[in-house]
């Protein structure tokens, strides 16, 4: 049930998505993989809508050249742990979400542990290597990943359902995964595609509309212009190993 308190705070989206569509949200959990830019747009917007349950996991601290785009953090935070200092945060937006901070990098070793625990997991990472043993973990435990990255004015989403689409590891086959240089980008893109992985998550749990399951979201900032593109299905020799 939702108290007096939650009735009031959702006041504004019940009447989109009913109670029902509110105990759903409630009684989801969400593994968010990385608390940088585009975490930091996706934890902030999970938390107020009121999702349950929230595992955030990043091994990195705040540093200053973080604060242009991720925007859960201040210069008062530099040198803490990123998910410590969301942790604290987003408690205060909402304090009904349970949310757990898990300060550590993502390896093969740990990750299975909290994929097998949530209903959907997101792609907020800046780097190729640990993307992979991400969407390696759902898909070997069948849970739905979004997917969303981000380049100078330049982003993709796209939702990755094991069984349904292909993995994220034979879409982007021809990246290099060792590839360690830190990401350029302006500030407000990782804003914009988190708020996309948002979307995606929000549709998924409720049921609604259209994910982009087998579509490939491209988004140009600079014409403000989405290209969808069609994902064909074809022998993934990847999702098969």
């Amino acid at each position: 049930m939702l108290s007096p308190e939650e009735l009031e705070r959702y006041s504004r989206q019940i009447p989109v998505i009913g109670v029902e569509g509110q105990l759903r949200l409630k009684n989801s959990s969400i593994l968010v993989a990385g608390a940088g830019g585009l975490g930091s747009a996706v934890l902030h917007y999970l938390v107020a809508m009121g999702v349950g349950r929230i595992i955030v996991i990043d091994e990195g601290l705040v540093e200053l050249s973080n604060l242009q785009r991720q925007i859960l953090y201040t210069v008062d935070d530099i040198g803490k742990p990123k998910v410590t200092v969301a942790y604290h945060k987003l408690k205060k937006l909402n304090p009904n979400v349970e949310i757990t901070p898990v300060h550590a990098r993502i390896t093969e070793e740990i990750i299975d542990d909290y994929v097998k625990s949530v209903d959907v997991v997101v792609d907020a990472l800046d780097n190729w290597e640990t993307r992979f043993i991400l969407d390696k973990a759902c898909w070997r435990l069948g849970k739905p990943l979004v997917h969303a990255g981000v380049g100078e004015f330049y982003g993709q989403v796209t939702t990755i359902i094991p069984g349904k689409t292909p993995c994220l590891r034979c879409l982007f086959q021809g990246v290099d995964k060792t590839e360690k240089k830190p990401v350029i980008v302006m500030g407000h893109i990782p804003g914009l595609l988190g708020l996309l992985e948002v979307n995606e998550v929000v549709k998924i749990i409720l049921g609604v509309g259209e994910p982009l399951i087998n579509k490939l979201a491209l988004f140009n900032a600079k014409t403000n212009s989405m290209e969808i593109v069609e994902i064909k299905k074809f022998e993934c020799q990847v999702c098969q190993e």
